[in-house]
């Protein structure tokens, strides 16, 4: 069954552009750009979506052990620039059990990385920034500081400023974020080449709004 856009800030219904409007609009947010859906990711898909995107597409590398890529998205109509970018992967916890990580890069406003983590948005609030940095990763060469959102109990999200863009991690459940007690290096996917083509791919996940199944 394939999914509709849908708004990236709450997940809900968004109309499409008509006679009296050129953009897509939720009830409840006015304009937005909306969360296309996701599809089963594949080596071929995720270099595509690395072409055509002009916003970086995250991704830890090299990626932890017994991590998959199980999902790639972006907020922004079909024919227009893409403002937002999640990809998400999923493996084990370090304290046991499953984990799951979701990599957001977007701009200011858009939204998408709050409504993942459960937070009221569109950006990471007021007390962002505040105090020393929560953990740190390399992003695509730059030292870039993390810090803790206050989220619901069964995430851990941390967020950060990159090139004028948003980075949001988001992990599942809390505990998966003791994958940042170790350094971390994210890669954009974009400038990444036969690399692409060795990633290990895992089932789609649900995390993703507007799963075409």
């Amino acid at each position: 069954m394939k999914g509709d856009p849908v708004c990236p800030r709450c997940g809900g219904f968004v109309h499409p552009p008509s006679a009296w409007s050129s953009s897509w609009s939720c009830d409840r947010h006015g304009v937005v750009a909306p969360l296309l859906p996701s599809v089963q990711p594949t080596p071929e898909g995720v270099r595509r979506f690395a072409d055509w995107s002009h916003l970086p597409i995250w991704l830890p590398w090299p990626l932890p052990h017994g991590w998959v890529v199980a999902g790639t998205g972006h907020a922004g109509a079909d024919n227009d620039r893409a403002r937002a970018t999640v990809l998400a992967l999923n493996g084990p916890n370090p304290l046991g059990g499953a984990g799951e990580l979701l990599l957001v890069a977007e701009e200011p406003g858009v939204g998408l990385g709050a409504y993942l983590s459960g937070i009221d948005g569109p950006d990471p609030g007021e007390k962002f920034g505040l105090g020393q940095a929560e953990a740190k990763v390399d992003a695509d060469g730059h030292p870039t500081s993390l810090w803790h959102v206050p989220a619901p109990p069964d995430r851990a999200v941390y967020a950060g400023e990159a090139a004028g863009l948003w980075i949001w991690l988001i992990l599942f459940p809390e505990t998966a974020g003791t994958l940042l007690m170790e350094p971390i290096t994210l890669a954009d996917v974009r400038g990444m080449g036969r690399e692409v083509e060795m990633l290990p791919f895992g089932a789609l996940t649900p995390r993703l709004p507007g799963v075409e199944r």
